[in-house]
């Protein structure tokens, strides 16, 4: 039972370093494909690095390779529209519409993995959707609102899907090296955008840059996908729920962006649904993936 409760609290960790992305998208001054870019770079340097430190095994099967490849370009697909609803919107927008995923995966996960349903994960996914709800603040169809959103839920998707396939791989190489090959094939698909690189610009910006790629994707992603070793994708997918509550938080210290009631009430109906979940988790142990 204790080992349970460190898993929650490394994944609830995790949380946090990956919700850093919220603020951060926000506030970094670069078109969105040239910051997912250089993001990727930095991160992937740092983690070979811890690879090659490790001396972890870098080989990928042969029939192993359209799946990392795939994870990949969902990864990448699903910074990209996510960057693209932030920029759109704010960070509560940018970030509820992506948490939607929770309530994706718990539908995706069974069908792709052939894994049985959980009738209480849907449960909480359904609650956390009640809180996605209240987030949402008033907005005109005609504004950019509109097209944020949709974006949000299009990254959900992608997102859900990249978890699903790389959960599928986690028994077989070290979260790590998967991390590794997905922001590889990143830098790879998003490198003609390099044209766009200004030195003064990108030298201004390195700070934040850096920080986005050390803390938010270095360690928060790798550490998430270590927790699928832990959990389904589901658990892990509806207890991270609380990162749009993290990343308001810090929208409102960092960026001065105040939510409004509905947007609090939602935030507490969210961190209910994770607590009951990560109760549930520490108490039934089925829910959990056995090594």
């Amino acid at each position: 039972m204790k080992k349970t409760y460190q898993h929650i609290l490394e994944l609830n960790l995790a949380i946090l370093f990956i919700s850093t992305s919220g603020p951060l998208g926000r506030y970094i001054d670069l078109p969105v494909p040239l910051t997912i870019g250089l993001r990727a770079l930095i991160a992937a340097v740092l983690i070979f690095l811890f690879c090659k430190w490790k001396r972890f095994d870098l080989k990928i099967k042969k029939e192993d390779k359209l799946t990392v490849l795939l994870s990949g370009v969902f990864m990448c697909l699903h910074w990209i529209t996510y960057f693209y609803s932030l920029k759109l919107s704010n960070v509560a927008i940018g970030m509820i519409s992506l948490f939607t995923y929770p309530v994706i995966t718990a539908f995706l996960e069974p069908l792709i993995l052939k894994t049985q349903f959980q009738r209480i994960q849907i449960l909480f996914g359904v609650l956390v959707l009640v809180g996605i709800y209240l987030l949402v603040p008033d907005f005109d169809l005609k504004n950019n609102y509109t097209l944020a959103l949709i974006l949000g839920v299009l990254s959900a998707v992608f997102y859900s899907l990249r978890n699903i396939i790389t959960k599928s791989k986690v028994s077989t190489y070290n979260g790590s090296v998967l991390m590794l090959y997905q922001l590889l094939i990143i830098v790879i698909l998003l490198s003609p955008f390099s044209i766009l690189i200004e030195i003064p610009l990108i030298i201004s910006q390195l700070p934040a840059l850096f920080v986005l790629a050390i803390v938010t994707t270095s360690i928060g992603h790798t550490l998430f996908i270590y927790s699928f070793k832990k959990f389904t994708t589901t658990s892990a997918s509806i207890m991270s729920s609380s990162q749009p509550v993290y990343g308001i938080l810090l929208g409102m210290v960092l960026l001065k962006e105040f939510p409004d009631f509905h947007a609090l009430l939602g935030g507490l109906i969210i961190l209910s649904a994770v607590i009951l979940e990560s109760y549930v988790v520490y108490k039934k142990s089925k829910l959990f993936v056995e090594n």
